[in-house]
């Protein structure tokens, strides 16, 4: 019984542990369970496959380093991304490409109601693309979000973090992060269907 229960997996909180006590075996592992998912986040924040390793290096760099910060009142997962998303906008901050990539900038409560017409999509349009040309397409009208919008869209639509995980991973109100996540719904809910009017798929005819 007792080896049965030294084979099950560790959870993150007593790995976070034992790396306090100088086990680096134990951080190693925490290391191999996210690194592929701190990478894709970073890799969709940066659009850069360069500055996504360097991100991943840096942010459990710093993770180890400031392990007795993690107070366990989050998960350690979303304790990481704070720290990679912080480190993902400092990139895009360096490149001087986007004025907007503050995620302390005001954010609406999500009362205001939104005059935006979309289209509404008559049909699938996996039956009008490969999963690979669908992929690119939706990754590129992603990398075209301002970076506010697009880090919560990918921490709630993609990575799955629940809302109350994302607020805590971006250090905003929960409020904020519905917010944000609806507009960048809408826009890229907007700018794929100006992409497949565009294409002339017989989905849009009747538009």
């Amino acid at each position: 019984m007792d080896a049965a229960e030294t084979s099950l997996p560790m959870d993150d909180v007593a790995l976070v542990e034992r790396a306090r006590q100088g086990d680096a075996a134990s951080f190693s592992e925490l290391v191999s369970r996210y690194d592929r998912k701190i990478y894709r986040l970073a890799r969709h924040i940066t659009n850069s496959d360069e500055d996504a390793e360097d991100v991943l290096q840096e942010a459990f760099l710093k993770a180890y380093e400031h392990l007795d910060g993690f107070q366990g009142n989050a998960k350690f997962y979303t304790w990481l991304v704070r720290i990679a998303v912080n480190e993902s906008l400092m990139k895009l901050r360096k490149r001087k490409s986007d004025r907007t990539v503050s995620l302390d900038e005001p954010a609406e409560n999500g009362d205001e109601p939104m005059v935006r017409e979309i289209a509404v999509w008559d049909g699938n349009p996996e039956q009008q693309y490969s999963s690979d040309e669908l992929r690119a397409i939706l990754d590129k009208a992603i990398a075209n979000l301002k970076p506010a919008f697009r880090t919560v869209f990918l921490l709630r639509d993609v990575e799955e973090l629940s809302t109350e995980e994302t607020a805590a991973a971006l250090d905003l109100s929960v409020p904020a992060v519905k917010s944000r996540l609806l507009r960048a719904r809408l826009e890229l809910r907007e700018r794929l269907t100006r992409i497949f009017k565009k294409k002339g798929d017989d989905v849009f005819a009747y538009l």
